[in-house]
């Protein structure tokens, strides 16, 4: 473990857990916000450009010489109700600088004021309009990584052309939270705790059914579906929605790979401009882009 992870672990368990397990939605969307301009920090000359797909807001990330080949649709972390393009906007561009390829990041709606299926829905149109033009790979982080998995059943589902990938950092892939780490790694995660995951459903899912694939990708179908990468800290409380959701996919025939990272905290690539591991999972995961 780098002295960077050490002290970034401290820093989150001590400001950034009790925060997010307080704060009312509204001061957590002013916070994320305030926070990812100081602490996110894309490469020098990367490009940003705001545009609409489909009547959904989108915003473009990308480095300087990015090329026109398959495109990164990207849908943000943030529990469904908080969150933006802004705030992952950085970290897409370092990523469009590792694979030479442009980023697409939706601001789809966000719950309360939209709850489900809202998002899939946006997502689900953003996906048609890009892949009438381009190859294109999802990916997604958290909420986000669980909405790209989503949007991969859901493609299959209807008949969809497929991406050429998916990958998912942290992804919460089980909206009934039925895996064993949300209790055993209550105490050791340093971001998230299990204390307001009812909250949190209650306002996205507004009483539908949890078990619906398109909220908990865990249970939906992924024969024929293109190869998923997924990435996880064993500290996670999201660390088995990940390791099942690998155990489900390889199940059903999908080549998928999964890593799980050693005191890793929730969607740690975010600090690529200061944690060397992040920087590391960055590089693999643009390594296994390349490969696509």
């Amino acid at each position: 473990m780098s002295w960077q992870l050490s002290l970034l672990n401290r820093h989150l368990r001590w400001f950034e857990k009790p925060a997010l397990a307080r704060l009312p939605v509204g001061r957590l969307r002013r916070s994320f916000e305030i926070k990812s301009k100081i602490y996110f920090h894309a490469p020098r000359g990367s490009v940003y450009r705001r545009a609409r797909l489909a009547d959904v807001p989108v915003q473009w990330a990308q480095a300087r010489d990015a090329g026109d080949g398959p495109v990164i649709l990207y849908l943000h972390g943030g529990a469904y109700v908080f969150g933006s393009s802004d705030t992952h906007r950085a970290m897409l561009a370092k990523l469009s600088a590792l694979t030479g390829l442009r980023a697409c990041l939706p601001d789809y709606r966000l719950a309360p004021e939209h709850a489900f299926p809202a998002q899939i829905d946006d997502a689900l149109a953003c996906y048609r309009t890009l892949r009438a033009q381009h190859e294109v790979i999802i990916g997604g982080d958290s909420a986000g990584g669980a909405l790209a998995l989503a949007l991969l059943h859901e493609i299959l589902a209807q008949g969809i052309a497929p991406p050429k990938g998916v990958f998912a950092l942290s992804p919460l892939a089980d909206m009934t939270f039925s895996g064993a780490s949300i209790t055993e790694n209550a105490a050791r995660d340093v971001v998230l705790s299990p204390g307001r995951i009812e909250e949190m459903r209650g306002m996205f899912l507004a009483g539908q059914s949890p078990e619906d694939p398109r909220a908990s990708p865990l249970r939906g179908h992924f024969k024929g579906a293109p190869p998923v990468w997924m990435a996880v800290g064993d500290t996670e409380i999201l660390r088995d929605d990940a390791v099942r959701m690998h155990e489900a996919l390889e199940t059903q025939g999908v080549r998928s790979v999964l890593q799980v990272k050693h005191d890793h905290p929730h969607v740690w690539p975010l600090f690529h401009n200061v944690l060397p591991e992040a920087k590391a999972t960055l590089h693999d995961l643009s390594e296994w882009i390349s490969s696509l």
